[in-house]
């Protein structure tokens, strides 16, 4: 049984067995545009970043509703793409 202190573990296709990350569908999905990375957990067990539309919508909505964890899309991965994700939509410092 997993204790409620350890980090979750995923199997990623690509990167093996490696503690999960939560992103919104937009970062897993596009490929070359920059979508901004918003996290919203400083925890390194609890990593949750999603896009700046997800941001907006979230505020529109006034928090978790139907209609925002529709947009969102929430994905599940690993650590290792959760850091990809973050180098790829992280604008870069002026």
């Amino acid at each position: 049984m997993r204790n409620m202190t350890d980090p979750m573990l995923i199997n990623c296709g690509s990167h093996g067995k490696r503690v999960s990350a939560v992103v919104c569908k937009h970062l897993q999905d596009s490929a070359g545009a920059l979508a901004g990375f918003i996290e919203n957990s400083s925890d390194p067990h609890d990593l949750q970043a999603w896009f700046h539309w997800c941001e907006e919508k979230f505020e529109q909505e006034g928090g978790m509703t139907d209609a925002f964890r529709a947009f969102n899309g929430v994905a599940i991965v690993c650590i290792v793409c959760y850091r990809e994700a973050k180098a790829r939509h992280t604008a870069p410092a002026n």
